[in-house]
């Protein structure tokens, strides 16, 4: 049972938010395991706010500031508040990673959002939406607009859609499945992938070329490699490369390109204190990342 928003709606047509009157999350029933509790909602109360028809439910979805939100979880919960706080000025860098202490984080009390500040809050709004009922839409690259639907989930990323119906989510293992059966990339690496000196995003590809944008990180650098059924082109958006190809190493400003041959030893670092952007377009027989040959890396790959 979702969380309800406790306030009169008779003027919807004429307002486009509203000043939360009072925020009602769903009662917690513990079981006889004190260290267990189950989530039950507390149907008579639930049924009185759908009869009544006043009401408008909480669809979970929140904005605000960061800013703003520590404020009022400093004014209503400073346990949790002082708990973070500590959990971040912990704070170790690990490569491309921030790593919180595991004892300071695991400190900190156990409650939603909720809970700890919106059944408390004094200075909530919301904005009501009928224009789809029961469905989740998430989208990272592109809009998404729903017009007249129900019961359905749509999640959009750069690299994939899914729609289902809100009762067969749990089948999205069986898409997987057949993914991994045709040995489409999709269900390996994701458009955009993370590593330890950046990160690249697959742009475009075909049967013998691939198009990627690959920003190299402040101060790192890419394992020394070679491959065997490729040659690339590296284009510099902006910022500076040094690149080693062979015996030979050269700086590459923006607007600048070099080649690196099939066979032939390379690696790229980025020298300078901004990040390095460049397009990478890839050609020859077999395009995957398995044709790489490492003969030094400082990640340990």
């Amino acid at each position: 049972m979702n969380s309800s928003n406790d306030l009169k709606t008779t003027d919807v047509a004429h307002q486009t938010s509203f000043k939360v009157e009072r925020f009602v999350e769903k009662p917690d029933i513990e079981t006889a395991q004190s260290y267990l509790v189950v989530e039950k909602p507390d149907i008579e109360t639930a049924q009185s706010y759908l009869v009544d028809g006043d009401y408008l439910w909480n669809s979970g979805m929140f904005m605000f500031k960061a800013s703003r939100y520590l404020s009022e979880l400093a004014t209503y919960n400073s346990e949790m508040f002082t708990a973070c706080r500590c959990a971040h000025g912990s704070i170790q860098r690990d490569l491309d990673f921030l790593r919180l202490d595991a004892d300071l984080f695991a400190a900190c009390p156990s409650d939603s959002i909720d809970y700890a500040v919106m059944e408390k809050t004094k200075d909530a709004v919301v904005l009501p939406l009928t224009k789809t009922q029961n469905c989740y839409l998430h989208s990272e690259s592109r809009l998404i607009a729903g017009v007249g639907i129900e019961n359905l989930v749509v999640v959009e990323t750069a690299d994939a859609v899914l729609v289902a119906n809100k009762d067969r989510v749990q089948d999205v293992k069986e898409i997987v499945h057949q993914l991994k059966q045709q040995q489409r990339g999709e269900a390996l690496l994701h458009r955009r992938v993370n590593r330890p000196w950046g990160t690249y995003t697959c742009v475009d590809s075909s049967q013998r070329f691939q198009v990627k944008r690959i920003t190299v990180n402040p101060g790192a650098r890419l394992s020394l490699q070679l491959h065997h059924h490729r040659a690339e082109h590296w284009i510099v958006v902006s910022g500076t490369a040094r690149v080693t190809c062979g015996e030979k190493v050269t700086l590459v400003s923006e607007n600048e390109s070099i080649y690196i041959p099939i066979g032939m030893s390379h690696r790229l670092e980025n020298p300078g204190i901004l990040p390095l952007d460049l397009i990478e377009v890839q050609s020859g027989s077999y395009l995957g990342e398995d044709d790489i040959v490492r003969l030094d890396d400082e990640y340990g790959r």
